[in-house]
């Protein structure tokens, strides 16, 4: 591990709330693939299957910002703790529901109250690097640690679901996934001392209104809005793509080298400090990553694929953590939870949205279209940052200005 990450896990408690952060977000990178594993073997229906997998993300999307705001109201253990419980509880009961066979209807409603209760851990564990470190330069490296654990989540994720779902039993992806949320949860949670103060309501101009007054902050949502858009095309046409050239086992393989690509990224470019205003390398950033996917309606072949996969990759981690660095300025620092939420919450709409019209896309015209919808969500993407550019520019004071005194 380079010396800059082990100067910021050496301070008192990070490196305990951090790898339990990972652990309690790991099983939602685990969801989708493995409702989809045991909904599709139990059914049969493929249909069934993506839209209760859809239903969770949509649920999770909708509610996670709400939970975020009363966790700067109210604290994160004393939210949480009740709702990671009651998310874990109903993924078990669609685990009993579709094993017993029961109605259609009961495993939807499982589906909505455990994407409602789940929350964004991510967004929990940027708010402590808030409290625990006392730079910008070591935030920055915080942020980028973080988007590494991300990205490695997104690779072994799916690769465990599915491993567990068709070496065990169909369910078992989704039951281990139910475990993890609550096990995960109590062990980040039961962190108190590293647990951001709450902000209670009658604080002068706390959680009046929404974060998502500022135009800034629509606009940056709304770029990664299009960037999970770009992730979740991506998925189902490399899919595609690897199954019309007969390897539908690859396809797991270069997601993972996709993946790869930004967990290296993340771990060198927080490494280094940065002098340039964080508003123009989220924008670059953006740009960078809408160029490299475009290229992957240019590639014939698997290897070509694998290599111009790996270099885009590097475009993910930096533009993640800029843009969650840009949040530091521009809402309140008693907001800061809610507001790194909706960065999350564009980003899963986004990864739902796009997979599904690339699906649609890719039934019509094969991975080609699939990789039309990943170009064209790129370019929707770098638009929309050109256009907030300007906002986010008058906003950047440089340095994240919500740290806590020394």
């Amino acid at each position: 591990m380079p010396n800059p990450y082990r100067q910021i896990l050496g301070l008192p408690g990070t490196l305990a709330f951090s790898a339990a952060g990972l652990l309690a977000r790991f099983p939602v990178s685990m969801v989708a693939i493995a409702v989809v594993l045991m909904l599709s073997s139990i059914t049969g229906s493929y249909a069934t299957a993506g839209t209760v997998s859809a239903t969770f993300v949509v649920s999770q999307a909708i509610c996670a910002p709400q939970l975020a705001r009363l966790v700067d109201r109210h604290g994160q253990a004393r939210v949480m703790t009740p709702a990671v419980t009651v998310s874990g509880l109903a993924l078990a009961g669609l685990v009993v529901a579709a094993v017993a066979g029961a109605p259609l209807w009961t495993v939807y409603a499982c589906a909505v109250v455990s994407g409602a209760s789940v929350g964004s851990v991510g967004a929990l564990v940027r708010a402590r690097w808030t409290q625990a470190v006392r730079t910008p330069r070591d935030l920055h490296r915080a942020y980028s640690w973080e988007s590494a654990l991300d990205e490695s989540t997104y690779v072994l994720g799916p690769v465990i679901a599915t491993i567990l779902a068709t070496s065990v039993t169909p369910w078992a992806g989704v039951a281990t996934a139910a475990v993890l949320i609550v096990v995960g949860g109590y062990a980040f949670l039961g962190q108190r001392g590293s647990e951001p103060p709450a902000q209670p309501r009658h604080e002068a101009g706390a959680h009046r209104g929404s974060v998502m007054r500022s135009g800034a902050l629509v606009g940056i949502v709304v770029v990664f809005l299009f960037v999970g858009g770009v992730f979740g095309a991506t998925d189902v046409a490399v899919v595609a793509f690897t199954a019309e050239h007969g390897r539908p086992a690859a396809a797991g393989v270069l997601l993972g080298i996709f993946s790869l690509g930004s967990v290296l990224a993340g771990l060198l470019y927080g490494a280094r400090t940065w002098t340039g205003p964080a508003w123009r390398r989220f924008v670059v950033g953006v740009a960078v990553l809408a160029g490299g996917t475009a290229l992957f309606l240019l590639v014939e072949s698997l290897t070509v694929m694998a290599a111009v996969m790996f270099v885009t990759g590097f475009a993910i981690s930096p533009t993640i953590i800029n843009g969650n660095s840009m949040v530091q300025h521009l809402v309140d620092r008693r907001r800061l939870t809610e507001g790194l939420t909706w960065l999350s919450t564009g980003i899963n709409v986004g990864v739902s949205v796009g997979s599904s019209v690339a699906g649609v896309f890719i039934d019509g015209y094969g991975s080609v279209g699939g990789f039309t919808m990943v170009a064209a969500s790129g370019g929707v993407a770098v638009v929309t940052a050109l256009v907030v550019a300007p906002l986010l520019r008058r906003r950047d004071h440089g340095d994240p200005v919500h740290l806590p005194e020394s």
